[in-house]
């Protein structure tokens, strides 16, 4: 070893004792490939009564010098810390599973209980997860509480590797009476995709302990976050979730905040840049309404919002008191938008928690948005595991449905409503499945549509329209917001996801929707919901007109009755 390097060694050494059983060698950039390189610090290791702590990370350790340390450390069986992120600088990637699992037996032979294990920033690949393998699986891990993982290079494989271990880990120390309970997983940068993170989700619903989960920039898209979003459920002191820059699309925010329904400690949601897109944020609206009673940080920032959304976000925020940040930059709201939010996020005195707007994409230009829609449309099959079905196709009564019902939502007649007789509610009711927003608001056009001057088919049409929807609200917020946000769509009223079947707008869907707005079981902020949405985009109603002014007024007074 060169003089130079053992002075820098020795230099280093005499800053290492931090107290609290800590060794740091933190940053001090030394380069040790070999037993001679190791030397004193394999001493100062030694010597170190009750090491608790060792960080290494900031150096560039060769497979000799690892195991040079790792004889060093099979004494030390009060290690509970290992902080070796960006050790690895300069290395074959060969060399580092070789040397990783010198490391993890020489702490499975001191019989050491981690409590943290960073690995950070090595893009050691699978084989780097291969090299910690045995390790995880040990009692060594049986206590571990943080994991981190960022920036490894992981990819498929390493994830799948990693969530077997973290499985086995969970079983055999759940076999000795004290499970694996790991509190914080940070694993971004890591290619893991959706294979990875569903492999990874089901290690987490085993678990359930998590109370930080970082896994941004994976290339995860809506089924990974699907899996992810059932599995965080079953982790109910989840605090900090940070998916940021995956791809959620419609399907992984529906399920992300069904997932967020359940958990009452979460603090902070990151997901920025996840195309999250405004149905999305209108379901995560309905779960704001409803729960996340704690939440203090919300990032939906470069999420293809529209104006419309980011409002009815504003408003589900306003009465959360530990509400410190919200961050909807980069979305398309425009100029007037940007100035309607912050107008009214300042009318609601939460001017200070809304974050710059200084990088919005503007609003969305109509000729792009057909563009997008003509793609999505030649786009809007999708495989299942019965061959390939049209993602979007008109709702269907259900196969079982009473030859009658069946007949009249297939191709409904203001003389077949009537004919269904006094039970027709009932029998609708029965065969439109309300937990499902497509079918919901697929009945309610069919039925609305119906609507005229007539006094018994009126009748029939508002009370049929009242028992579904009375059944409909009954549910959880999110399932209502869903509904109004199909709604909505059908309408062109909102721009949505894939092959949507928009419907040309008759003057009894307003009017018929006016008459719901009024009734007890629709809730105010519902009523705002839709008069937001109204309000912006009204002229796409310009064919109905009056029934339109006529609703805009109703939803008004809802939402203002001193008006």
């Amino acid at each position: 070893m060169a003089s130079d390097d053992i002075a820098l060694l020795a230099e280093a050494l005499s800053k290492t004792h931090l107290g609290y059983g800590e060794l740091s060698y933190k940053g001090q950039g030394l380069k040790l490939d070999n037993t001679e390189s190791v030397k004193e610090l394999v001493r100062e290791i030694e010597e170190y009564q009750g090491l608790r702590a060792l960080r290494l990370e900031g150096n560039t350790v060769g497979v000799e010098a690892a195991q040079a340390i790792a004889k060093a450390l099979e004494c030390k069986d009060q290690l509970q810390s290992c902080h070796w992120s960006d050790m690895f600088t300069g290395r074959l990637r060969s060399e580092i599973p070789t040397a990783l699992r010198s490391l993890g037996s020489a702490l499975m032979t001191a019989g050491a209980r981690l409590r943290e294990l960073d690995l950070s920033d090595n893009a050691f690949g699978p084989d780097g997860v291969k090299g910690i393998e045995t390790l995880l699986k040990s009692s060594v891990c049986h206590s571990l509480q943080e994991l981190r993982l960022n920036n490894c290079g992981m990819g498929i494989g390493g994830g799948k590797i990693l969530a077997a271990a973290l499985t086995e880990c969970h079983e055999q120390s759940s076999a000795l009476g004290a499970p694996l309970k790991l509190k914080v997983f940070i694993a971004g940068r890591n290619r893991l995709e959706n294979e990875g993170a569903t492999a990874l989700a089901l290690a987490f619903q085993l678990m359930g302990s998590l109370e930080e989960v970082h896994m941004p920039q994976n290339g995860i898209n809506h089924a990974g976050v699907t899996a992810l979003a059932t599995a965080l459920q079953h982790n109910p002191h989840l605090r900090i979730l940070n998916l940021n820059d995956n791809t959620f699309t419609k399907r992984g925010a529906l399920a992300m905040a069904q997932a967020l329904r359940h958990l009452r400690t979460v603090q902070v949601i990151n997901f920025g840049d996840c195309l999250v897109r405004s149905e999305g944020a209108i379901a995560l609206s309905a779960v704001l309404r409803e729960g996340l009673p704690t939440l203090k940080e919300l990032n939906l920032s470069f999420g293809e919002i529209t104006e419309a959304a980011a409002l009815v976000l504003a408003q589900a925020v306003q009465d959360k008191p530990h509400m410190e940040k919200l961050d909807l930059n980069g979305n398309c709201l425009g100029e007037e938008g940007c100035e309607a939010l912050k107008e009214t996020m300042d009318n609601m005195d939460r001017a200070d928690i809304l974050a710059s707007l200084s990088d919005d994409e503007g609003e969305p230009d109509e000729e792009e948005e057909e563009e997008e829609e003509e793609e999505e449309d030649e786009n809007g099959k999708e495989m299942t595991e019965n061959g390939v079905k049209d993602r979007d196709s008109p709702v269907k009564p259900e196969p079982t449905c009473h030859p009658e019902i069946l007949s009249f939502l297939s191709s409904p007649t203001a003389e077949t409503l009537l004919k269904l007789g006094d039970n027709r509610t009932g029998l609708i009711q029965q065969h439109v499945d309300v937990s499902d927003s497509d079918k919901v608001a697929d009945a309610f056009l069919r039925i609305s549509s119906l609507y005229s001057d007539d006094h018994e088919v009126k009748k029939a049409v508002l009370e049929t329209i009242d028992t579904l929807l009375k059944k409909a609200f009954s549910g959880s917020s999110l399932q209502t917001y869903s509904f109004l946000s199909t709604l909505l769509v059908m309408l062109g009223l909102l721009k949505g996801e894939g092959k949507v079947k928009k419907v040309q707008v008759l003057p009894g869907h307003l009017l018929v929707l006016e008459h719901a707005v009024q009734q007890d079981y629709f809730p105010q902020d519902h009523a705002s919901l839709l008069d937001t949405f109204v309000a912006r985009h009204g002229k796409s109603l310009k064919s109905c007109s009056h029934a339109r002014d006529s609703l805009k007024s109703t939803l008004e007074r809802r939402i203002s009755p001193e008006c």
